[in-house]
This record gives structure tokens, sequence and C-alpha cells, in this order.
């Protein structure tokens, strides 16, 4: 029992808890708009506005190439964000993360088409498209581990959803902005929603500096715990697990790529909806799964990470080849709803169950890097997803995309169900009898003292490995 307290933290969390959860989501919401901002102008846009004039698919095709460039360079911030997370801090990470991609982003609705300086044009896109996939990359170990440390011991799934809630409002608004300037049918239609993004940035980093660092980082350092190179300690004896989290994060990025962002083009090229009607689709998606996702990660916390995840993942593969036919009806309805239950159902479950099974493979020592390296390495498999998907619908039609989207879920349901549930009947029973003793008598846990290395405690090894 007080190894959990050790490496989940304070049994009753810190009195700034909810405050770090609003702050990290509200910081998750502004980069994600910025990220999947570029996701639905790839989607819309870009295959005519940075490459030579061609058939729409191969536009696309182009241009979801490009959207692939940036998840490659995904694992390259999660390592740095790993190293300095695990060194540091988690609050530095949070708040250099948002800086870059405010900064990437504005110069993104800035940039010249290919109409205006030719091949020059696409070749900055794929800089401009590097350095976001960067910060993108170092942002969700900051904010999810923030949160998850400062959260109550019985109640973490709750927070944790309650900040990835952040990245259906970061689509929400992201949608909102391309939905408002959609009628321009100019550049300025994908523009505008890149410069605005300054607005948000100015906001978060408000709020982002503001929150203290977790208290297990605090621990750990005060212990003497942090080590010199976490990342190589990861990979030497945790790399069992980053394995395994990678195969189990393919399903949810992956699987967005293919019901929402290749569904965009997939519905756009074949006239099977208007773009109003798409993106007044996704918001409405965005908008269910705010309340969604902190609901799917409260049922984390009362009936374990791995059933929910795990139905998530038989959804997934049950409803590759529905969503397709329905949405080739050409019902508004229908579409509506095949983009409202794989963002809700599908993606928003995922993430939720994610946002805990993930720190709980890594001891406090290694977590940011361990949690950072699997959820990044992943994105680079996501990141040419859209790719694979538009090809295969070229080579055979829409059913080797389905097949694909099913396969990505078989993958990661396979991997879960190979990791033992952290948040086990016993380990819940034993969380709730830690509670409510601090709760009836704080004693030095509440006052930020918790069990340390110093005291005897050892750091249990992933139970992947």
């Amino acid at each position: 029992m007080e190894e959990i307290v050790r490496e989940r933290g304070r049994p009753t969390g810190t009195p700034e808890a909810k405050r770090v959860a609003a702050g990290a989501g509200v910081g998750a919401a502004i980069e994600v708009y910025d990220f999947i901002g570029f996701g639905t102008a790839a989607a819309l846009y870009f295959g005519d506005a940075f490459f030579p004039r061609s058939d729409a698919a191969t536009g696309t095709l182009f241009a979801f190439a490009t959207l692939g460039v940036g998840f490659v360079a995904r694992p390259l911030g999660g390592i740095v964000a790993g190293h300095i997370g695990d060194r540091i801090g988690r609050k530095p990470v949070l708040v250099a993360s948002l800086i870059l991609m405010g900064v990437t982003t504005v110069c993104m609705g800035l940039l010249p088409t290919y109409d205006a300086v030719g091949a020059l044009a696409p070749i900055l896109l794929v800089v401009v498209r590097v350095v976001q996939g960067l910060a993108f990359g170092a942002e969700w170990g900051g904010a999810v581990l923030m949160t998850y440390e400062h959260a109550p011991l019985h109640r973490k799934g709750t927070y944790t959803g309650f900040m990835h809630a952040g990245f259906a409002v970061g689509l929400l608004l992201a949608n909102l902005a391309f939905l408002s300037t959609s009628s321009l049918g100019n550049d300025w239609s994908w523009r505008l929603p890149f410069l605005f993004s300054l607005v948000l940035i100015v906001i978060g980093l408000a709020i982002r500096s503001r929150l203290s660092e977790s208290p297990v980082f605090e621990e750990v350092k005060g212990s003497g715990g942090e080590l010199k190179s976490p990342m190589v300690e990861v990979i030497r004896h945790d790399w069992r697990a980053v394995g395994l989290g990678l195969l189990i994060r393919v399903a949810e990025p992956a699987g967005y790529a293919v019901a929402v962002t290749f569904m965009l083009s997939y519905l756009k090229d074949n006239d099977l909806a208007s773009e109003g009607v798409i993106l007044r689709s996704l918001c409405l998606a965005a908008g269910i799964g705010i309340v969604a996702t902190p609901l799917w990660g409260m049922l984390t916390d009362r009936i374990g990470r791995k059933p929910v995840f795990i139905g998530a993942c038989v959804f997934g593969v049950a409803f590759a080849f529905p969503m397709f036919l329905m949405v080739n009806t050409g019902s508004v309805l229908l579409v509506s709803g095949v983009l409202v239950l794989a963002y809700t159902v599908f993606q928003n479950a995922l993430v939720a169950a994610q946002g805990t099974l993930l720190p709980e493979m890594y001891r406090p020592e290694v977590r940011f890097s361990g949690a950072s390296l699997a959820y990044q390495l992943s994105a680079v498999i996501a990141g040419f997803v859209p790719f694979m998907a538009s090809a295969l619908y070229l080579a055979v039609g829409w059913k080797g995309t389905a097949l694909l989207f099913a396969v990505l879920c078989l993958i990661s349901l396979a991997a879960v169900l190979r990791v033992p549930e952290p948040w086990s009947a016993p380990t819940r029973d034993q969380a709730r009898e830690l509670v409510e003793r601090f709760t009836s008598d704080p004693g030095p846990a509440e006052q930020g003292a918790v069990p340390s290395r110093a005291a005897g405690v050892t750091a249990s090894r992933s139970g992947a490995e």
C-alpha cells in the first residue's frame, strides 16, 4: 500500500488537483486546436493550395503525406520532453511545448501557396509541420502526468479524463473556426483559423505558468531518486513496456486517422456530404466528447483501465465496415452518426483509458520518458495512416480502408491483453482504505510527504516485464 502512495501520489490528491487538471486541459485544447487544425486543412484545402494541380485524390494523398511528417517528428519531441520531465520537472515541458506550438501555427497561417512560390511552398509546409510535431510530441506527457500525479488516488481516471476533454474542446474550436471561414472560398478559409490560435496561446500560457510542479516528481527529486539518463534507463529496463505501450496506443490515433481524418476527404471527394455538414458533424461530436471523455475516465476508476479499453477496441472492429456502409448512403443523419460514434465512443474511450493505463506502466523516475516514448512512437504509425488509407482506397476501394481500421483495433486489443490490470479490484480496495485513512488522519502524507526510496520502498518495474 505504501508503494501505491509513492508511485501514484498522495491518497487524497493535492489541493491544486482540480486547477491542475483544468490548466492542463486548457493547454491541451489549444495544442489540439493547432494540430488537428492541420489535419482538417490537409483534408479540405492543402491538396489544392500547396501541391501542383492534379486530380483531387492525388492532391489529398500528398497533403496527408505532409500530415504524416509531423507525426514522425513527435517521438523526438517526446524523447527530449521525457528527459527534461524526469530530470527537471513536468511543468517546464508544459510551458515550452505550448510556446513552440503557438509560433509554428501562426507561421502556418502565413505560408505562401504553390501558386505564389512554386515548389518552395510544400517545402516550407513540411518544415513548419516538423517543428509543430516536435511541440506536440512534448505536450501529452507533461499534461497527463501533471494531472495524474496531482489527482486523488481513487479518481485519477476521472481527473485525467477531464484533462483529456481539452482535446475535444480543441477539436470543437478548430472545426468551429473552419466552419466560420468555409464560406470565404479562398485561402483565408484556412489561414484565419491558424492565425486565430495566437489569442488562444496567450490564454494558455497565462494559465499554465501558474501551475505547481508534480508532487510525485518533487518527492523523487527530494529523495535523490532522479536519474541521469532516464530515457536510457527506460530503453534498457522497460523496453517491453514501451513496445506494448506503442501497440496499445495504435488504435486510438490511427483509428482516428481513418474514421475522422481520412473520412473527411472520402466524404468530400465522393460528394457524400458538403463541407458544412462535415464540419457541423465534427462540432457535434466534439461537443459530446467534452462530456463523454471524463465519463469514460470515471468508468475506468470504477471497473479498471483494461475493460474500458478492450470494449472500445471491440467496438472498433465491429464498426469498421458498417461506418463506410452508413456514409455511402449520403444521408446527413448517418454521416453525422458515424463521426459522432467514431469520436465519442471509440476515440474518447481509448483516450480516457490511456490517460491512466500508460502512466501506471512505469516507475515515477522514468514515467515521463516511458509514457511519452510509447505514446509518440505510435504516432509515427498513425501519422501515415491517412496516406495508407487513401492508397488502399485508390487501389481496392473503401473495403480496404475499412479492413485497415479493423486490423489497427485488433493490434491494440492483442497488446492490451498482455498487460496486467494496473487498477485491479484489490488495488482499488487498497486505495479506498488509504483514502479513508488519510481523510480521517492526514498525517505527513497530506502535508506533502510520501514514502520514498530512502524509507526502503523500492519502485517496481513495469507489470509488462
